[in-house]
């Protein structure tokens, strides 16, 4: 089980950000993203209709402090893995624990943070966006998941063109 929590979520900068990292996260497998920040019913509802067209049982939920969800996670067996430019080489570093929750900042992530999870890794050593950082390594980690359950919608692929089917 792989759960995201996305830090500092701001309005409205951070709208399309979040909802990529929301997107990634699900197309990759995980089943859960929190976040914290300014609360954005709109990017729920909006990744909760996709959810509900595409498949999957994705959610969305925001939470008032990082802190008490991580404490509440690790109680729950999870691993806290923080992607990073500062942690260590995401493609020299395997974790393989069941519960994941992976932690993406959005501002400046305090250092408590660091101190707090299992596991800092660094998708590399410049900066880069944290859609970016989730991606590889849900890719690494995960892979790529191609079907869902109860989708409404399906994305076939082409050459050309948008091509979607409603599946029966």
């Amino acid at each position: 089980m792989i759960e995201l929590l996305r830090l500092g979520h701001r309005l409205p900068r951070d709208q399309r950000t979040t909802t990529h990292c929301g997107l990634a996260a699900r197309a990759l497998g995980a089943t859960k993203m929190w976040y914290t920040g300014d609360r954005d019913q709109e990017m729920e509802e909006g990744l909760h209709n996709l959810t509900t067209r595409f498949g999957g049982s994705f959610t969305v939920e925001w939470t008032k402090d990082e802190y008490k969800l991580i404490q509440k996670k690790k109680k729950e067996g999870f691993t806290i893995i923080h992607l990073t430019m500062y942690g260590l080489d995401f493609e020299k570093t395997s974790v393989k624990a069941e519960k994941q929750l992976l932690v993406i900042g959005g501002e400046k992530v305090a250092p408590e943070l660091y101190q707090m999870s299992d596991y800092n890794i660094s998708i590399g050593n410049q900066p880069h966006s944290e859609v970016a950082a989730l991606a590889l390594y849900l890719y690494k980690n995960v892979g790529l998941k191609k079907k869902f359950d109860n989708a409404v919608m399906e994305i076939e692929p082409s050459e050309r063109g948008k091509v979607m089917k409603r599946k029966e």
